[in-house]
């Protein structure tokens, strides 16, 4: 009897024993895993390091690529388009002037009424439409034809306090955001097709020209007077509004830069010197790259996968088409390597594109104790319920590494712009300001970037500069900007009648 109960206590000893190392190891590779997840975070933020010295070595190499692009066509990795607007909105126009925004598969058409001098815009209003699929792929008749008919039922419908006197023709800012090579405020040839288009019939042509054809097709009176770029667009609503706007950054799904040079500045300018002495650049500084760019083996491998091997590197690690995808790579390999979301890695984590930016903004905006909104967005976009705090408080941790390198990389491109126009430093006869009209969902929604980008450039201007450099955000550069660019480049620009 003894000898079975001590057999029993030796047993049951044993079995505690193993359930007790058990748990150890469990503990124990718990533990290594975190470890390993810690590893990974703390390799990806020194990588993704941008330090004040970097970032002007970063600034230092767009103001280069600046020079080399107006420079010679080709001469560098920014396009430094000409953009032919040497005529910013003043504040003075007057009238009433429409805008035509194609950007993709949706356009729009707008009013603005002007009231001239101190008078602002005083009416506006639009109209949307989608492109059926078939026309995307149809024929640049068929197209034009289509959003001149658009045109014509939006002025059809308009009230007669809007119509113009006679003789005198309707104008239009034209947004065109695919990739052409300007010849003249109002003209410009479509070197290719991009966002699901494809209509070799316009390759090569006027896009005015087409559009112009179409209008008188339709029976739709009006002049196309600017050809225009949303960036330069969202410059000249930012100059309309503030006379001291001399750059404008959008920072959206993509991102670009427009800026105000001496035209004399530019080599590769070979017409008459603008009576202004001006002429505002289309950086197109998507594609700027440089070897002091902290890149990291998550954004090499998005590289590779993307449609674009090679090019838009800068906008692959500052806007808003990548930088939940950064994230989504960084996940995976957390869970993949330290088991992060659990032993099975969650089969939606490897889809690439579903963490989109605006739920990286809404995880790393989470201000709940228990990071209730990080919980749920992972619930409802990949599928993985129960995670722990530790874990959400990670996923915040990578979304700031990613979004902080994005804007202060972001600010180094504004800064190597400022070198570029010479304002980088004070000026004896006083500081004038510098206005950056900035433009974007990214930097209108996503709060933590926005602040980043701003306090960067103050520290990277230094203290005596930091006052004379203000950010205002110039809403919808693609339509309103374009009327206005339509009103300052109108033939009746003289004709206050």
């Amino acid at each position: 009897m003894k000898k079975a109960t001590v057999g029993a206590v030796v047993v049951g000893a044993a079995v505690t024993v193993a359930v007790g190392a058990l748990i150890v190891r469990h503990r124990m590779r718990k533990s290594s895993k975190w470890a390993r997840a810690r590893a990974i975070l703390k390799e990806f933020e020194e990588k993704c390091g941008t330090p004040d010295a970097k970032l002007k070595q970063v600034a230092d190499a767009m103001t280069v690529e600046m020079h080399a692009g107006l420079a010679s066509e080709g001469g560098s990795k920014l396009k430094m388009l000409i953009s032919y607007v040497d005529n910013l909105p003043t504040g003075d126009e007057e009238g009433v002037f429409y805008a035509l925004d194609l950007g993709g598969t949706n356009f729009r058409v707008l009013r603005v009424q002007l009231g001239g001098k101190d008078g602002g815009i005083v009416h506006q209003e639009f109209t949307e439409a989608s492109i059926p699929p078939n026309l995307m792929v149809g024929t640049s008749e068929a197209l034009f034809d289509y959003i001149a008919a658009e045109l014509a039922k939006f002025v059809a419908e308009e009230e007669e306090k809007f119509h113009q006197p006679p003789g005198k023709q309707r104008e239009l800012g034209f947004t065109f955001s695919f990739p052409i090579m300007q010849t003249s405020i109002n003209s410009g040839t479509l070197i290719r097709w991009t966002k699901g288009f494809s209509i070799d019939d316009t390759v090569g042509q006027d896009v005015v020209a087409e559009l112009t054809k179409a209008m008188q097709r339709k029976g739709v009176d009006m002049r196309v007077s600017a050809l225009v770029n949303d960036t330069v667009g969202t410059l000249a609503g930012g100059r309309f509004s503030n006379k001291d706007v001399s750059i404008a950054v959008i920072l959206g799904t993509g991102t670009n830069a427009a800026y105000v040079e001496r035209a004399q500045a530019i080599p590769k300018w070979h017409g008459p010197l603008p009576k202004s002495g001006e002429m505002v650049i289309n950086m197109e500084w998507g594609n700027f790259r440089s070897s002091h760019l902290p890149l990291t083996e998550y954004d090499h491998a998005m590289d590779t996968d993307s449609l674009n091997p090679g090019e838009q590197i800068f906008e692959k690690i500052c806007s808003g088409m990548y930088l939940g995808e950064i994230l989504r790579r960084v996940l995976l390999r957390m869970a993949e390597e330290a088991a992060i979301f659990g032993d099975e890695v969650p089969p939606k984590l490897k889809n690439q594109f579903i963490l989109r930016t605006p739920e990286m903004s809404a995880m790393h905006h989470d201000t709940s104790s228990d990071l209730r909104v990080v919980g749920d967005k992972l619930k409802d976009i990949l599928e993985i319920s129960n995670t722990s705090l530790k874990t959400r408080r990670l996923v915040v941790e990578l979304c700031n590494i990613v979004a902080t390198r994005g804007a202060r990389l972001a600010a180094a491109g504004v800064l190597g712009i400022v070198k570029k126009m010479g304002r980088d430093t004070p000026r004896e006869s006083g500081q004038e300001k510098i206005v950056v009209a900035m433009d974007g969902g990214l930097y209108e929604h996503y709060t933590e970037y926005r602040k980043c980008l701003e306090n960067t450039l103050v520290e990277l201007l230094g203290e005596e500069m930091a006052t004379s450099i203000v950010f205002e955000h110039a809403n919808d550069g693609s339509g309103i900007g374009a009327a206005l660019l339509a009103a300052s480049n109108s033939l009746y620009v003289e004709d206050k009648s």
